[in-house]
């Protein structure tokens, strides 16, 4: 039997990624660090309940190294999906589908990310977050 030759499906390594496709996947991945960063935050409430100890293990746990980084990358989730969540509004209106216009707002959902976890930290560090 001869065997047919098909054409196969573009490979990743082959495909060009664009802005959309990121930053949907992007969407979806920051998605999850929300509900992770939610547990540290119930955490940290019944701990704040359940008595000074307990807060106190928790605001150590919070404020060390690994918590911090926790809290980063809760940030950048929870900034990414703000920004992104606002560009589905203005879809929603009814604006924004031109390629160059979807680009760009890809772009702006990045930026409008970076700008305001990078803010939100210079206040937190300025104002000598976490210190007792």
């Amino acid at each position: 039997m001869e065997k047919r030759k098909r054409p196969l499906s573009p490979h990743l390594s082959v495909y060009k990624g664009q802005i959309s496709s990121v930053v949907s996947v992007m969407q979806r991945v920051t998605g999850g660090g929300l509900a992770i960063g939610l547990v540290y935050f119930v955490y940290w409430l019944g701990a704040a309940a359940y008595g000074p100890e307990a807060y106190a293990r928790a605001h150590w746990f919070l404020t060390s190294w690994f918590g911090y980084l926790s809290l980063f990358g809760f940030s950048i989730c929870l900034y990414f999906h703000l920004c992104n969540g606002i560009r589905h509004l203005v879809w929603d209106i009814g604006y924004g589908f031109e390629i160059e216009q979807v680009h760009l707002g890809g772009i702006a959902v990045l930026a409008g990310t970076a700008i305001l976890t990078v803010l939100t930290w210079m206040v937190f560090l300025l104002t000598g977050g976490g210190a007792s």
